[in-house]
């Protein structure tokens, strides 16, 4: 599903990522933990396809495709998803026409028909309750005065509709409280199956609590230094990233 080679980054001639190397396969999810500044975050933003980030070297081989090559809407429709730490506001934009526009953009790529009002309605009515989003919270533009809850969860209703091969989540769980971070944590694993696969990036080990990975990877200045089991995430929280990545 994704294979990621030797990656080399850079920002404003600043060396981020440093030889990274990471492979996940089809029904896999993999949690990437590092201390601030090791390069989690970049690596999301390059394997969205953000701005301003330079690859110096290494490949990134999504699906069979050259991810490099793709643009951002390109890597969106052929099934690739961020969740960002922090969503952007959209003022003007309604939530739910945003979802309708997003989903038959995809469809619209791959060359499907168009959903029209009442499927789409269905659809979403479907998810938000799975989710325990209002309809209400539906009408209101794109995370404008929502809180930082209501944005992840609206974030996991996207996923959830768009239905990715491979979502990548930015620090979901940041700005949580424990039944907000219960929530998204079921939405993620009712997706959860053998054709997709998801990358969670987080810091702490308490949100591996309720999405257990398959793989945990430590990162630290820009390379993957560690990877084992979900024991890994325990070990962690225990010892700190300073000991793990001495005995690495």
């Amino acid at each position: 599903m994704l294979e990621i080679k030797n990656l080399h980054v850079s920002i404003e001639e600043k060396k981020i990522i440093k030889g990274l190397d990471l492979s996940i396969n089809k029904g896999e999810v993999h949690a990437l933990m590092g201390p601030n500044g090791s390069g989690k975050s970049t690596l999301s933003y390059v394997l969205s396809g953000k701005d301003k980030y330079e690859i110096n070297d290494g490949t990134i081989d999504y699906n069979g495709k050259n991810l490099l090559e793709l643009d951002v809407d390109e890597r969106a429709n052929e099934g690739l998803f961020l969740a960002f730490q922090y969503p952007m506001e959209i003022p003007g934009v309604q939530t739910s026409f945003f979802l309708k526009t997003a989903i038959n953009s995809k469809r619209k790529y791959l060359g499907q028909s168009e959903m029209d009002a009442l499927e789409f309605a269905k659809l979403m009515k479907s998810k938000a309750e799975e989710l325990n989003i209002s309809t209400e919270m539906l009408k209101r533009d794109l995370n404008v005065n929502y809180s930082g809850g209501e944005k992840k969860k609206q974030e996991i209703l996207q996923m959830s509709m768009l239905s990715p091969k491979m979502a990548i989540l930015d620090e979901t769980d940041s700005g949580l409280d424990i039944d907000a971070l219960r929530i998204v944590s079921e939405g993620v694993n009712k997706l959860r199956n053998n054709d997709n696969s998801f990358l969670v990036i987080t810091h702490y080990q308490r949100l591996l609590n309720y999405i257990k990975p398959d793989f945990v990877h430590i990162i630290a200045d820009g390379k993957i230094v560690k990877s084992g089991d979900y024991s890994l995430a325990l070990e962690l929280e225990e010892k700190g990233y300073e000991e793990i990545s001495q005995t690495a």
